[in-house]
């Protein structure tokens, strides 16, 4: 059976754009998905990256075309300036994590709920409202955002070192057991063919 590794970010607004496409290209070829959420502002630190912020103003630019530009592709509502971005996206990793340790709920709703509560509906993914809203919508127990949160600040820690051992630098990042890395929601499509062994 297939794994993947997927590397994400529950403030990148292409993880947004990701949805639940991942699981459904892994159940599509019976393979199983390891959630590994980061700290991706880390993640750039470690691995030569600039923060949007930091960016020359040309790229600026170019992301909020990209971000406006997928979204129309992909019939999915944005806003490319959330009211609260950046905000901090460790409560909501941890959730992901005690909520995969749990199981019993869906995953990617949980993954694609949390992003779209940022990049669609202006809501604070830091909140433990939000954060409790997007576990239940997913079939998850609420109370799993006030639990484990020393293992998931480990978990996640420790996702990021794998993410700079794998030779991940950017989310959405997927890596198969084969070798396999896919930096990026537009290439899920790729990451299919890879597991159909056409790639």
């Amino acid at each position: 059976m297939a794994h993947i590794d997927y590397y994400l970010a529950t403030i990148s607004p292409n993880c947004y754009f990701a949805g639940s496409r991942p699981a459904e290209v892994a159940a599509k070829h019976g393979a199983t998905i390891t959630y590994k959420p980061l700290d991706i502002m880390g993640l750039f630190s470690r691995t030569g990256g600039v923060p949007p912020g930091q960016r020359h103003v040309s790229r600026q630019e170019y992301r909020m075309i990209e971000i406006e530009r997928t979204a129309k592709v992909l019939g999915m509502p944005v806003n490319t300036k959330p009211a609260h971005w950046p905000t901090n996206p460790a409560p909501s990793s941890y959730a992901l994590i005690a909520a995969q340790k749990a199981g019993g709920g869906d995953l990617a709703a949980y993954v694609a709920g949390i992003t779209r509560a940022c990049w669609a509906e202006e809501k604070d993914i830091a909140d433990d409202g939000v954060i409790k809203a997007c576990l239940e919508a997913a079939g998850f127990d609420p109370s799993l955002a006030d639990s484990g949160l020393l293992a998931g600040a480990e978990a996640y820690e420790a996702n990021l070192e794998d993410a700079v051992n794998a030779g991940v630098f950017g989310a959405p990042f997927f890596v198969t057991d084969k070798g396999g890395r896919f930096w990026g929601q537009d290439r899920i499509d790729q990451l299919d063919q890879h597991l159909a062994g056409e790639l």
